[in-house]
């Protein structure tokens, strides 16, 4: 009885690390609802822990939490329809890395001018922050709060890596097999050289832009709003100390490749397979009454709206939908949709996970985005993928690879594709069968990604930011970290023996020449 009673008294005092709180502050003011939700149940997890969470995000939850703190960041909207336009109509690579990088420019801006941030953030003494979480789209210059505060930072990846964010941790990353997200429309094919020079040339493009263009501008801002901490340590050497990546990616959903030790996956974070999945009664009705043709779920996110498709495009779906055995569950955001089938049911929302877990529903027509793509394939559904921009390309050209779907373009396919497309991924098995073999072999982990996810966020806590984990090679320059340098040196000691014995082959001749007339001279002596 003596020692029941003492485990808690020993436990608290051999682990006091384990029961110490942190403050955290998370940084997710990009205006997609997808990056923060991929995030929140990570965030609420940790604030059930005892950690003390302020969220700077565009989406303040209804309910209030224990432990957790909203701070609302509406300016972040502004031009929002603008840049999706822009970054849908551009076609030149230049361009269309010029947009998204003067979007999160401005983004920066906006966050570190909210009038909210400036009192209970920025204000010296308002707030202390014992680690910082934020989301991992070139805003460089928050990360002036980790030095601001002397804390260490996790990086959130929600639609995978790229080079810029393998760059920060010094991740191996080689353009040959490795297509990363770009800002591009189209994604070039890997198998090719031609594919892989396009894919080098996007990323060099990319890479030259950022770094000459755009970065100069995050170090002013972290000038400006950091001025004493600028002083003192550079934006760079902050972004090379990043304690920990969370990545939604996993070797079963996309082509497996190497990490550094303080690189996790934590796919699928946002999925919750704990409560059980219901449907409104209308749309459990409507799905029922589908029968054995069962159902096609159709959505284009929460970024990219069906009601901006122009009346061609609307009509030839609801034509093509028209034909089909199948019901249709189709994400609308008008509450009227004008010749609208009886087969076709329309909702400005549904519950993406319950629909997709439904048993009946057979395909998931989908823009093609991380988040969607993971929650597809955990509930082995096949996809056919109509892209917009961004990593969305990536997603949906890795499931046609691995026969779990079809692609098209929205704006080019014809009825007679769209249709043909549809009929193929409904009738052919081997796109089920392989959905389900893929969701198999993704659900067979020994953990859930958000334990992991939990599980690492403490390591980092528990080691003071676990340097131990950092790899030097994400502090070394291009030449250093693939040793140009070396094999400069020994290609240029090659280049001087070489050099040595062709001048040496060049005057064989002549000295054989001399070497015989000082003997023929001997003898006439």
């Amino acid at each position: 009885m003596f020692a029941l009673r003492t485990c808690p008294l020993l436990l608290f005092l051999l682990l006091p690390s384990y029961l110490q709180a942190a403050r955290i502050l998370a940084l997710f003011p990009i205006p997609s609802p997808s990056h923060y939700y991929y995030a929140l149940p990570y965030l609420k997890s940790l604030a059930m822990k005892g950690h003390q969470v302020t969220s700077l995000n565009p989406y303040p939850q209804k309910q209030p939490m224990e432990n957790f703190r909203d701070i609302p960041i509406p300016e972040v909207f502004d031009n929002l329809e603008e840049f999706l336009s822009r970054a849908i109509q551009t076609t030149s690579l230049w361009a269309s890395n010029n947009i998204c990088n003067e979007y999160c420019v401005n983004l920066t801006k906006a966050v570190l001018n909210n009038d909210q941030v400036r009192r209970e953030i920025l204000k010296p003494g308002a707030a202390q922050f014992d680690l910082i979480v934020m989301d991992l789209w070139r805003l460089d210059a928050l990360y002036g709060l980790a030095g601001y505060f002397d804390a260490p930072i996790i990086g959130l990846a929600p639609y995978g890596t790229d080079w810029k964010i393998d760059e920060l941790v010094g991740n191996t990353s080689p353009s040959s097999y490795l297509h990363l997200p770009t800002t591009t429309h189209a994604f070039p094919d890997r198998d090719t050289y031609f594919g892989r020079l396009n894919h080098f040339v996007e990323r060099a493009v990319s890479w030259v832009n950022w770094r000459w263009k755009f970065l100069p501008k995050h170090e002013q801002i972290y000038g400006k709003y950091f001025g004493r901490e600028a002083e003192k340590v550079s934006l760079s050497k902050i972004a090379s100390n990043f304690a920990l990546i969370l990545v939604n990616q996993h070797f079963t959903l996309a082509p497996p490749r190497p990490y550094v030790p303080n690189m996790i996956e934590v796919v699928g974070l946002h999925i919750d397979d704990q409560q059980p999945k219901k449907l409104p009664k209308d749309m459990e009705d409507f799905i029922q009454g589908s029968g054995e043709a069962g159902v096609i779920y159709f959505s284009l996110g929460t970024i990219f709206e069906s009601k901006s498709l122009s009346n061609e495009r609307l009509q030839m779906l609801l034509q093509t939908f028209a034909s089909l055995p199948q019901r249709v569950l189709w994400k609308f955001e008008d509450e009227r949709l004008p010749g609208r089938p009886e087969n076709v049911f329309i909702s400005k929302f549904f519950p993406q996970q319950a629909v997709l877990a439904h048993p009946k529903v057979k395909l998931f027509i989908t823009h093609g985005g991380m988040l969607s793509t993971v929650e597809s394939l955990h509930y082995g559904k096949p996809m056919l993928g109509l892209p917009c921009f961004f990593d969305q390309f990536r997603n949906m050209d890795h499931v046609q690879r691995m026969g779990l779907g079809l692609v098209l373009s929205h704006q080019e396919m014809t009825a007679a594709d769209f249709k043909s497309a549809l009929l193929r991924l409904l009738t052919e098995e081997s796109f089920a069968l392989n959905a389900k073999e893929t969701s198999k072999r993704y659900r067979d982990q020994p953990m859930t990604s958000l334990a992991k996810a939990n599980w690492w966020t403490e390591y980092i806590l528990r080691h003071k930011g676990a340097a131990h984990m950092r790899v030097a090679g994400r502090e070394m320059d291009f030449f250093t970290y693939h040793s140009l340098d070396v094999i400069g040196t020994l290609l240029g000691g090659a280049l001087v023996c070489l050099v040595l014995i062709v001048a040496l082959l060049w005057q064989l001749p002549r000295l054989a020449g001399l070497g015989q007339s000082k003997q023929k001279k001997l003898k006439n002596l």
